[in-house]
């Protein structure tokens, strides 16, 4: 199993959820996050005065999935994600030991 976590841009969440949905993604978590990378923030203008935005809003998507999916689910996020500039965001994997359903106490691929 694996944890696929997503860092993008907010506009692009409801593209985001509606790629992953033919996959057969059924839950995900996402989370509003801040941060910065090639980007720097941004400057901005409030009142006449310009002030700097050093992190910048983002979104976090969380999706437990089987090995199999894995290809998949990436290759959905980068094609719905993707703007083409600075600060579309970052993909990432990592490998979960255990998982357990709270409710049945079901574990591993049954689990999610």
């Amino acid at each position: 199993m694996k944890l696929v976590t997503a860092i993008i841009k907010p506009f692009k969440l409801d593209d985001v959820r509606e790629a992953l949905a033919p996959l057969g993604i059924q839950g995900l978590t996402v989370s509003e996050v801040k941060g910065f990378g090639r980007q720097k923030g941004q400057t901005e203008i409030y009142r006449g005065a310009e002030y700097r935005i050093s992190f910048l809003p983002k979104i976090k998507v969380e999706i437990a999935i089987p090995d199999i999916l894995v290809d998949q689910v990436i290759e959905a996020i980068l094609d719905s994600a993707r703007t083409g500039k600075i600060g579309d965001g970052k993909i990432f994997v990592n490998e979960i030991n255990q998982v357990f359903r709270i409710r049945t106490r079901e574990t591993g691929n049954e689990a999610l």
